[in-house]
């Protein structure tokens, strides 16, 4: 039966796969770029450019550099867009190569977009409130709204790229580029659409931004020392490191990527999302909340515990998710959780917010396509209660053949994918 012409109601459990991926980071532009820079130990982490940091406590940030939109995009069009859309486009523009796919009106209506973002506009908003106090509410820009909203991301790649099908924008904290992926798994599983552009971005590196994050003690206030300030499962970590930048994949259906001859790097087989019903910031104790969605992404797969070759950890470098993202990881495979490689490449990235999930899926496909873990760096003392094997250091070649990432945001919502090696 034709993919565009399945049956109502009919039950369907297609096989997803992922062939192709585009990445704007503070490790570089581009997956490749990226990828060497991370298996390399290389940190994104610098001083804050974007605004004078004077009186803040926090004045270190993951930046994104040598980023030119109009190398993306009309340059009509870059005048009217936040940073955070041309991050955005510009990842699914190198997805879309990268997969050699192309949209047309063969298949538009069939191909969907559906993106992850946690504050959307965030410095268009505090600049437009500067004007309205400043110069009153008729000098405000009729593009205000428009460049703002999150959900603006998917619809101007659809816009871009001709992509008619499922669209849309979630915005679940530090989840949701995951949630993003996870969603976009499941549309095409029931037959909704047969690609998906998916992934996550974020551009919040600004004076209220990293405020708000201080107020609540949660950044880094390493400043004397960027590259060293994420350090996660590290006794001495003192928090996260904001990151900013994009990271969208290609989901296909697996016979629509067959007929195309596609290149696959790995399956998704798994996605498991839930709540902790705790507090609104803070994990629940024990990561109890955590380890139940890590089971409920194992059931989804149908993977035994035993079976998992490597974690891309959430490993946000603070001392409650770190310590309680190891013991959910304990909770759920036993034992051979101390067998099992896990990094943090928030320890080179920074945390990207509603993008982390996006570029880590990315990170946790091509540890699996390319048989190289990527390592947690400045784990120079070991927390003596994170005690499981962290990668530390440097990048290591494995054979990995199941993989699991993890995101959890504020609210205490979470998301896991399990990724597989693929095969016939």
């Amino acid at each position: 039966m034709e993919a565009g012409k399945l049956k109502k109601n009919e039950c369907f459990n297609r096989r997803v796969v992922i062939t192709g991926t585009g990445l704007v980071t503070p490790l570089g532009i581009g997956t490749r770029e990226t990828w060497e820079a991370l298996c390399s130990g290389k940190s994104g982490i610098g001083e804050i450019t974007r605004f004078d940091t004077t009186g803040f406590d926090t004045k270190i940030a993951a930046e994104v550099n040598n980023f030119n939109a109009k190398d993306f995009l009309p340059k009509k069009d870059v005048r009217r867009m936040h940073s955070f859309v041309a991050y955005a486009v510009a990842a699914a523009r190198m997805a879309i190569e990268d997969a050699k796919f192309i949209i047309d009106s063969s298949n538009a209506d069939r191909i969907g977009v559906l993106t992850g973002c946690g504050m959307g506009g965030l410095s268009l908003l505090e600049e437009t409130c500067e004007i309205v106090r400043e110069k009153g509410p008729k000098r405000v820009s009729p593009f205000f709204i428009p460049m703002m909203i999150s959900n603006m991301a998917p619809g101007v790649i659809s816009i871009q790229l001709g992509a008619k099908g499922p669209n849309a924008s979630v915005s679940t904290a530090c989840a949701a580029g995951t949630h993003a992926i996870g969603d976009s798994f499941n549309i095409i599983k029931r037959g909704a659409a047969d690609a998906m552009l998916t992934g996550g971005v974020e551009s919040v590196i600004t004076p209220v931004g990293i405020a708000g994050f201080n107020a609540m003690k949660a950044l880094s206030t390493r400043n004397h020392d960027p590259q060293k300030a994420s350090r996660p499962f590290e006794q001495n970590r003192d928090g996260f490191v904001v990151g900013e930048g994009s990271g969208i994949i290609i989901l296909e259906e697996l016979e629509h990527a067959r007929k195309r001859d596609a290149r696959i790097l790995a399956e998704v087989v798994g996605y498991g999302l839930n709540g902790d019903g705790y507090h609104v910031a803070a994990p629940m104790p024990g990561g109890a909340g955590a380890a139940k969605c890590m089971q409920a992404a194992l059931a989804d797969a149908g993977i035994a515990p035993e079976q998992m070759d490597y974690i891309n950890a959430h490993g946000t470098s603070t001392q409650l998710n770190d310590l309680y993202e190891t013991k959910a990881i304990k909770t759920v495979f036993g034992d051979h959780a101390y067998s099992i490689p896990i990094s943090s490449t928030k320890s080179m990235t920074g945390h990207l917010l509603g993008a982390a999930g996006g570029i880590e899926t990315v990170f946790t496909a091509l540890t699996i396509s390319e048989g190289i873990i990527p390592p947690t760096i400045n784990l120079d003392h070991p927390d003596p209660e994170c005690d499981l094997d962290y990668v530390p250091g440097n990048a290591r070649k494995s054979h990995v053949n199941l993989a699991m990432t993890n995101s959890f945001g504020f609210g205490g919502t979470n998301a896991t994918l399990i990724l597989k090696k693929y095969s016939d």
